[in-house]
């Protein structure tokens, strides 16, 4: 069973800066793509960017390229979400997931995704 527990979500002024952790356990981490999606309330989930399993490529959606970066380090199982230049939009619960795919194309929509967390709130003030 894999389990993704992400951390790192807090309440910050706008223009400031937030890093995301996810970490893996029960899995064999360089298996899965990782990706970050996000939920603002009352809306759907959606893209944030995604990494590739070895973190040689990575994908991001155009309203956080520029951004936000996102990495990952297969010896300790977790990716990393790097947050600057934060805006009061970027308000939601931040999801880390995994996907056994390997096409790209994929990596953009959270149905292809196998497994998720739980989520953590991050919450950008004015």
């Amino acid at each position: 069973q894999v389990q993704l527990v992400e951390s790192g979500g807090e309440l910050v002024q706008a223009g400031g800066s937030l890093r995301l952790s996810c970490e893996a356990s029960g899995t064999s981490f360089s298996r899965f793509a990782m990706g970050w999606f996000r939920q603002a309330e009352g809306k759907g989930r959606e893209f944030v960017g995604a990494v590739s399993r070895v973190g040689a490529n990575t994908y991001y959606s155009d309203f956080v390229r520029g951004r936000f970066t996102i990495s990952r380090d297969n010896d300790e199982n977790t990716v990393f979400l790097q947050m600057n230049s934060l805006k009061p939009e970027d308000t939601a619960i931040y999801y880390c997931a995994g996907t056994v795919s390997i096409y790209s194309a994929d990596y953009y929509s959270p149905l292809n995704y196998n497994y998720w967390g739980q989520g953590t709130q991050v919450t950008i003030s004015s």
